[in-house]
């Protein structure tokens, strides 16, 4: 398939339009994109029983939606991700996180498919999170705002598909955080997704990544202005356990290969150890970097609950203890797809998935692919994706009828 060079696309802004009493109201931000706010009318059901209303999802589309609404692509973001899957980031001025896949002529071709993608409950990029204001105080969330889990991100966003008027997505697609929340949707939407594309992701988190999620709230939490959750109303932000939260996980997100070839054992602009604890490694400067511009575009208290979010989700233990059970039944298509060099998610994980699959005669294809880019291949320029995706959705496309 040719590449284009990349250009921004033309974000699709519907119509502004007061909503009626009990629906759903649509605004236009500069920075969030689209916002659906959800009235106290048609509060979120959390997995925790807990009820969120009113709430508010933002959220970005690419392409038109075409007569009979079959070509909408769902793109579910990782952890730090959010909306702005395919268009200049508006805090960061860098391209969207997935401008390698989605765009015109891209795998996923804006100019043939719909495609939405919104930030996730609990996130901090205009959807309702910890540092929203709860309508009931007037003051900011915080700790209050109830726990949430995938299934909670999910359930919001097939309100947002019911609110755009779509009854079956043509696919839903994600690696990581993203992935978990393709395998809820495949579980608990099974009708509504004709395909469904999980990445470099699991059925459930592994103990060692809780124990890595762990130590990143606790460095967030030990931060003297942390305030026990209340910072934005105090005015302050944990910058400092922010950004040693970004570094630890950064970590996990490359192999040890990668590592190495990216930078050994450099010095950084220096010929000779200083023999202090300045970043005198190319390997601490790089973290230090990471965790620095981090704080400019995430909130502390998100970071809290989305990883908490990933550490719940078990697909199996919502269904019995038998992961087939979550996909009995399935006429969804699936391409689950796996990086050799990812650690965080191992291969055994997806194809945990692709034996439950198997189990229950769903159409399947799956692939791992050899690289050692680590668990952050999914975002990167990796030519097996590109064809093995590319081709998934080529055959799912034609069986759904598009053009």
């Amino acid at each position: 398939m040719a590449r284009r060079i990349w250009k921004d696309p033309v974000l699709s802004i519907p119509d502004l339009k007061s909503a009626p009493a009990g629906g759903v109201r649509d605004e236009i931000d500069p920075t969030y994109g689209r916002l659906a706010h959800f009235p106290a009318e048609k509060p979120l059901q959390m997995d925790s029983g807990s009820v969120l209303a009113p709430f508010t999802i933002a959220y970005q589309t690419y392409g038109m939606l075409n007569a009979e609404k079959s070509n909408a692509v769902l793109i579910c973001h990782a952890l730090t991700g959010d909306q702005h899957v395919a268009n200049t980031h508006p805090i960061t001025g860098k391209p969207g996180w997935w401008t390698n896949m989605v765009g015109p002529g891209r795998l996923i071709d804006t100019d043939r498919y719909y495609v939405i993608c919104s930030n996730v409950i609990g996130g901090c990029m205009g959807s309702t999170g910890p540092s929203s204001i709860n309508p009931q105080t007037g003051k900011p969330y915080g700790l209050s705002l109830p726990v949430i889990t995938i299934g909670d991100m999910v359930r919001a966003q097939a309100m947002l598909v019911d609110h755009l008027g779509i009854d079956q997505l043509f696919c839903v697609a994600g690696g990581s955080m993203g992935g978990m929340q393709v395998l809820q949707w495949a579980a608990a939407y099974g009708d509504r997704v004709f395909s469904a594309m999980p990445i470099a992701t699991g059925p459930r988190h592994s103990s060692q990544n809780i124990a890595f999620h762990e130590v990143g709230r606790q460095a967030i939490m030990a931060d003297r202005d942390w305030r026990g959750g209340r910072y934005v109303e105090e005015g302050v932000k944990p910058q400092k356990g922010l950004a040693v939260a970004r570094m630890a996980a950064h970590i996990t997100y490359m192999s040890d290969a990668a590592l190495h070839n990216k930078f050994g054992r450099r010095l950084q602009d220096r010929a000779e150890k200083d023999y202090s604890f300045d970043a005198e490694f190319q390997i601490e400067s790089y973290l230090r970097h990471q965790g620095s511009t981090f704080v400019e575009r995430f909130d502390a208290n998100s970071y809290l609950y989305v990883t908490r979010a990933m550490d719940y989700f078990d697909l199996a233990a919502d269904y019995g203890g038998a992961l087939g059970n979550a996909f009995a039944g399935t006429a969804c298509r699936f391409c689950v797809v796996s990086f050799t060099s990812d650690w965080l998610f191992p291969t055994a994980e997806s194809r945990s998935v692709v034996h439950a699959l198997n189990a229950g005669n769903a159409s399947v294809s799956f692939v791992e692919i050899d690289t050692d880019k680590g668990h952050d291949a999914f975002l990167l320029d990796i030519p097996e994706l590109f064809s093995i995706t590319g081709g998934f959705l080529e055959a799912a496309a034609r069986a759904r009828g598009l053009g």
